[in-house]
Formats: C-alpha cells, sequence, structure tokens
C-alpha cells in the first residue's frame, strides 16, 4: 500500500480530514505531567487517544523534541500511533532539505529510525534533495509549496518572471510524482492561491496549516481546496486542539475541540 492508498482509507474510515499536530510546549504541558520523565510522551500519547476518533493523521513536531533532548521519545511516541492507530496516516514534520549523503541520512531517520509514512521538506535546494526520500516507495513526502506565514511573500510569491515561486514549485512536484508519493503544503491564510495550486496538480494531497491561530478561513480552504470526492486535504491543528484545555481534564478538551473542527470541516465537504 503506498501513502496516497494509505491515506484515501484514512479518509474513508475516519470521516475526517483533520491532522491533528503535535508540537508540546513545556510551558504548556500540564503541571501534573510535567514533572515526568517522559512527560512530552505521555502529554502527546494522552492526546492521540483522545483524538484519534476524529482525526485522519498525526503530524509530530520534530523540533519541540529534538530542543529539549527528547528525540528519544518522539521515537516513542512514533511508534506508539504506528501501533495503536496503524490507520492514521503518520506525518513527521521536520522540514529537512539537503543533498548527497546527508539527504539519505535524513530519510533513513524519518523512515526507518522514527516509522514515518511522510516526513515534510524543503524542495528549494531541487530534486536532488528529494530523490533519497522517494526510494522509499511506501513512504511519501510533503513538500512547502505556499506557506501560510505571512513573510513569505518575499519569495513564493515573487513574479519577476510573470509565473510566482510557489507555482512554479507545484508544478516541478508535479513531475516528481510519478510513484503517487508527493504532497504540497498550502497554507489556509491564502485560501485563492491553494485554489490555483489545486489546479496545478490536480488530485494530489494537500497539507493546510494556519486554521485557528492563524485565522485561515475554512470555507474559503474547502472551497478552494477541496477536491470533487470533498477530499485532497489534510487539515492541520495544533496549539487549537493541545492546549484547549490545562488541567487534569486536557484530553478531554482536546478530543471537545477535535471533534468541533473535524463536524466543521465536513460541513462543507460533498458527503
Amino acid at each position: 500500500m503506498n501513502v496516497y492508498q494509505k491515506l484515501q482509507r484514512a479518509w474513508t474510515r475516519q470521516n475526517s480530514l483533520l491532522c491533528v499536530g503535535l508540537d508540546p510546549d513545556a510551558a504548556r504541558i500540564p503541571s501534573h505531567l510535567i514533572q515526568l520523565p517522559d512527560s512530552y510522551f505521555e502529554f502527546c500519547r494522552r492526546i492521540v487517544d483522545a483524538t484519534a476518533p476524529f482525526a485522519c493523521a498525526f503530524k509530530p513536531q520534530a523540533a519541540h523534541f529534538a530542543a529539549v533532548g527528547k528525540e528519544s521519545e518522539l521515537a516513542q511516541l512514533m511508534g506508539y500511533i504506528k501501533q495503536s492507530y496503524p490507520q492514521h496516516l503518520l506525518i513527521l514534520d521536520a522540514k529537512r532539505g539537503d543533498i548527497g549523503s546527508t539527504a539519505s541520512y535524513y530519510a533513513q531517520e524519518a523512515y526507518e529510525r522514527f516509522g514515518a509514512d511522510v516526513v515534510t521538506l524543503n524542495p528549494y535546494l531541487g530534486y536532488e534533495s528529494v530523490a533519497p526520500f522517494l526510494e522509499y516507495k511506501d513512504k511519501g513526502v510533503v513538500l512547502l509549496c505556499r506557506t501560510s506565514n505571512a513573510d513569505s511573500d518575499w519569495l513564493q510569491n515573487d513574479r519577476q518572471d510573470e509565473t510566482p515561486v510557489y507555482q512554479r514549485v507545484a508544478q516541478r512536484v508535479l513531475q516528481w510524482n510519478e510513484a503517487g508519493q508527493c504532497m504540497l503544503v498550502a497554507g489556509a491564510t491564502y485560501p485563492e492561491e491553494l485554489g490555483v495550486i489545486r489546479g496545478l496538480v490536480g488530485h494530489m494531497p494537500l497539507l493546510v496549516p494556519g486554521i485557528g491561530a492563524q485565522g485561515g478561513d475554512l470555507a474559503a480552504v474547502m472551497q478552494h481546496g477541496a477536491d470533487e470526492q470533498g477530499t485532497g486535504l489534510l487539515i492541520s491543528s495544533s496549539r487549537g486542539i493541545l492546549y484547549a484545555g490545562n488541567d487534569t481534564a486536557f484530553a478531554d478538551a482536546a478530543a471537545q475541540a477535535a471533534a468541533q473542527l473535524q463536524g466543521e470541516i465536513n460541513s462543507f465537504r460533498k458527503l
């Protein structure tokens, strides 16, 4: 089964386009957990268990673990998700981008050490930086295209040659996608441009950050980004779900936030 098939099954099985981002922050982990030796794993595990019924994918953020020496807990979390929720797509959000042996080692890290189905990459070094990941035929990549942050405009929307950079990225990634392994990041804060990307890449799945704290318009995202089956998107939410509550009932609050967002997304789908 390739990643497109797994994602399609997850969309159908879970009746959801929601991707739960797992971005643990020590300053916001509830006080009854932060003193545990494996506090990051325990916090994220409980979020995963609570939100799994409402999500089709999970997206742990590598830097949030690595910055505080918690890579072993990231590996533990990835293994837990793979074992407990094998039907969900598992995305390692690492935004790697290098060439040669370094890229090969990054691919080994993502797929062999952490067991990711998909890893996020920066495409601006070209095909050489992506090719080692595509050698894993049952795995996938999500390439940055039109990101949700405001300052991305200076490069991604540059129009010196009439065609913005983000559109050229989408067109190039489409060329790389011979085996159905590629996806693109398209931010919710630019819904019309998301629609342009959809028109360029057809049914290629799009990972959509920016709903919630960044102010993305869900209705506009669904209007411009969903395909004719009402799928095609992984709509990512992190802080709005992770930190919906901050006491011993934090997991229940996360479940309620995930269920609410799943319902809102589905209200705009062609089911």
